[in-house]
């Protein structure tokens, strides 16, 4: 369990930027582990907009700290800045990559990706009261209301991870692989299923996916 608890390259905790962040959203909160964990998984969901756009293959991405300083990225980003933060406050944390279908997906996404699955969709599991619990803190509460779903709340007892259904009752996301739960973020293991996916994607020479764009601006 230990390996779950320490600050590394992306679990970055111990980033003082970080840190600070971590300790404000904690003011006034009762130093119980389930109303602690809540409160920065709402802190996570709601403070960093979501915006896949943004994916780069550079490692410094896909850290806490440069999620908490961009205030915008994927679920990936997202995902480690909650499981850094659980881990600030003794909470075990590991990250959990699956593949899903649709994921929020404006036509404008779709187009650009070529496909309605969404390779490497990040989520964060977490342990509390002895067994391990899945949290997605990816998308934001705006996005959420445009896009016509309820934001995934997290009550720290029941798994969390997708918006089954839009208000409307239409089919919404569909997690279609499974690609296991690790103790870091494996960079390459990421890059390489992306790349493969979305070949498309990475034609220049500088080997980063040739788009850039919001997904709030998409929807509003």
């Amino acid at each position: 369990m230990e390996r779950y608890l320490q600050p590394t390259e992306f679990f970055d905790f111990d980033n003082p930027e970080l840190k600070s962040w971590i300790a404000a959203q904690l003011e006034d909160v009762p130093n119980d582990p389930v109303a602690r964990i809540r409160a920065l998984y709402l802190a996570v969901r709601d403070s960093i907009n979501y915006n896949p756009y943004v994916f780069s293959t550079d490692p410094t991405t896909f850290s806490a700290s440069y999620a908490l300083q961009s205030g915008e990225t994927y679920c990936i980003p997202k995902a480690v800045l909650l499981g850094a933060a659980a881990r600030s406050i003794g909470i075990p944390s590991r990250l959990g990559l699956a593949d899903v279908r649709n994921h929020l997906s404006s036509p404008r996404l779709i187009e650009w990706l070529q496909s309605d699955i969404f390779r490497m969709h990040g989520f964060i599991e977490l342990y509390l009261d002895g067994r391990w619990v899945k949290a997605t803190p990816a998308f934001n509460r705006q996005l959420c209301e445009l896009m016509k779903v309820e934001p995934l709340e997290f009550d720290g007892v029941n798994d969390s991870i997708f918006q089954e259904f839009t208000e409307s009752g239409r089919a919404h996301m569909e997690y279609v692989n499974d690609h296991g739960v690790f103790d870091d973020v494996p960079h390459g293991f990421i890059v390489d299923g992306i790349e493969a996916a979305y070949p498309h994607l990475f034609a220049d020479a500088s080997g980063q996916p040739a788009a850039s764009g919001s997904l709030q601006t998409d929807l509003g």
